[in-house]
């Protein structure tokens, strides 16, 4: 079995971030979205990997992942020159999949376990797809599916105006070689657009297998910031592991799960966890609260940060309380200290601040 994971896309959703960079390479607990998907396909036993990536940040994704020896495993490299759809991102891999079984993971989708049960259930029931739903509150958002009792798929319908369930699909799946057939024998949407739904639907009208597994855990798809800091939050809740190599001085307390990296200064500082703050970073006279993950090389001064992301080489000064804030690399965010209390700004487009 093979895999592949789409990264791709413009990450309009998380503008102005990803004006700079890819969407799948924010970090959720200090670690990029993409390498959850990685460790979970390694883990799943798949060590042939292919990344779809588009021209406009496909050099970014390269060099974050490499060749893939850091996990052991190949990766190929495949452009997709244009946004069309789901399923045009498969006909795109073609010749990297050849006749193969395969994982599709979308770059940035989180969910709360691994991925090996499903593949498993896939090589002993071998259907033509197996396709993962979560309970939703707003389906119409969403590509939902219709189920038998048995969990076989009966039709899947795309962000529908009258949902037949409330079944979102996740933005995994494994397919057999047969989504090649139905992906030739659909044509683009509305918005012109190769749709998986659609292809999955083809499977289906062609009298194919099309199994489900309804998912019991967590499950996130992170294209906005509210998205972003909720995965951020239940990755540190649930899987950080404290580990401190940083200097922290005897004025400073530390309270909970805090992972702090080494070359990291901590003075005179409360951190309350679970935080995680990477390397060569100074916090100093300032409060890190619960559910916040700050960068590398990132200066924290007289200030209070809860429920944030802060990313890499960002500096932070005299701010009273700063919370559910996504913050990308390199900005600057001080205090006006002058008797003429007005706001100064330097905002890129699609830019929100709440003042």
């Amino acid at each position: 079995m093979k895999a592949i994971i789409l990264s791709g896309g413009k990450g309009t959703r998380l503008r102005p971030l990803t004006y700079s960079g890819a969407k799948q390479l924010v970090p959720v607990a200090n670690k990029p979205i993409l390498f959850y998907c990685i460790d979970n396909i390694v883990r799943a036993g798949i060590k042939d990997i292919g990344i779809i990536i588009s021209p406009e940040t496909g050099q970014e994704i390269r060099d974050a992942v490499g060749d893939g020896s850091r996990w052991g495993i190949g990766i190929k490299y495949i452009i997709q020159d244009m946004p069309g759809g789901l399923a045009h991102a498969i006909r795109t891999a073609r010749d990297f999949l050849a006749d193969s079984s395969f994982v599709m993971y979308l770059g940035d989708n989180l969910i709360g376990a691994g991925i090996e049960k499903f593949v498993d259930e896939f090589n002993r029931n071998k259907p033509e797809a197996l396709i993962l739903l979560k309970e939703v509150e707003n389906p119409k958002q969403f590509g939902v599916a219709e189920i038998s009792k048995e969990g076989r798929v009966i039709r899947l319908i795309e962000k529908p105006d009258v949902p037949p369930s409330n079944l979102a699909l996740v933005g995994i799946y494994i397919f057999s070689r047969a989504i090649h057939d139905a992906i030739e024998r659909i044509k683009p949407s509305k918005r012109g657009e190769l749709e998986i739904t659609d292809a999955i639907q083809e499977l289906i009208v062609m009298d194919r297998n099309v199994e489900s597994f309804v998912l019991d855990m967590w499950w996130l798809d992170t294209g906005k910031k509210d998205d972003m800091l909720t995965a951020n939050a239940i990755v540190l809740d649930e899987w950080l592991k404290e580990n401190i190599e940083a200097s922290v001085d005897e004025r400073s307390n530390i309270l909970g799960r805090v992972s702090i990296g080494s070359g990291s200064i901590i003075k005179a500082s409360k951190i309350r966890g679970p935080v995680v703050i990477g390397e060569n970073s100074v916090i100093e006279n300032s409060f890190i609260g619960p559910y916040t993950s700050i960068g590398n090389n990132v200066k924290v001064t007289g200030s209070s940060v809860e429920h944030s992301v802060i990313m890499d080489e960002s500096e932070l000064k005299d701010l009273e309380r700063l919370e559910e804030s996504l913050i990308g690399r390199r900005v600057k965010i001080t205090k006006n200290h002058t008797t003429h209390k007005a706001l100064r700004l330097m905002l890129g487009d699609d830019s929100m601040v709440e003042v």
